[in-house]
């Protein structure tokens, strides 16, 4: 009987990490499904459609592919209003396996970190709170940027937050716009879970319970992969 090899185990050394938060430390797929599908209905799409371009982008991004002659104002309020009823559908938000002991983990050896998320601060908030994990100090949001991933905005102001150059960040990420955005900004990427694994992350693991954090030398931490 054949077997599948197993992914080789990556070290990285880094002196910040950049966080996404769903998919990546939130499993909210089911939430954000239901909230697509029912957008999708009112504008006549094939939710199936949506559903492949929507991960790791702001609302209004996907809504313009989707809807290029539309008005790019009523992308943004419908973009308003789906975040809004994401924050109040919290009903089966849980952790990433592996999510609550990484960010212990990290902050236990003080490493430098940033969340980085599509998300607006209100529904960062509420999923993290839902899924019982702790809130990063620094966050980057849809209210910090002026353009969705796959633009590397996000990631750039987070490393520029922390004061830590681009190179030596590690980004942890499971979309294919989120993993287009850090290899723009120059980072080397973790991809987390099924959809990440196509889109050339520097690693890949399905779950957070693969990665290991340890103290370096000279301030820096080493990221043990596939452990």
């Amino acid at each position: 009987m054949s077997t599948v090899p197993s992914a080789p185990t990556v070290q990285m050394t880094a002196r910040a990490l950049l966080l996404d938060m769903d998919g990546t430390l939130v499993d909210s797929e089911a939430a954000v499904e239901r909230v697509w599908r029912g957008w999708a209905a009112e504008m006549g799409i094939d939710p199936e459609l949506v559903l492949a371009i929507s991960p790791g982008r702001q609302a209004h991004a996907t809504m313009a592919d989707l809807l290029p002659d539309r008005p790019v104002e009523l992308n943004l309020a419908d973009g308003r209003r789906l975040l809004a009823q994401e924050a109040a559908d919290l009903a089966d938000i849980v952790p990433i396996p592996g999510a609550a002991e990484f960010l212990a983990a990290v902050e236990a050896l003080t490493v430098p970190h940033a969340l980085v998320t599509s998300a607006d601060i209100a529904l960062a908030t509420a999923r993290m709170g839902a899924a019982g994990l702790r809130m990063p100090d620094i966050r980057i949001t849809a209210e910090s940027v002026s353009a969705s991933k796959p633009d590397p905005e996000g990631f750039l102001k987070g490393a520029a937050e922390l004061g830590i150059a681009p190179a030596d960040c590690v980004v942890f990420e499971d979309s294919p716009a989120g993993i287009a955005a850090a290899r723009a900004a120059g980072m080397r990427v973790v991809g987390i879970g099924r959809l990440a694994a196509p889109h050339g992350p520097t690693a890949h693991v399905d779950t957070l319970r693969a990665v290991t954090v340890a103290a370096g030398p000279d301030r820096t931490i080493t990221l043990t992969v596939g452990a």
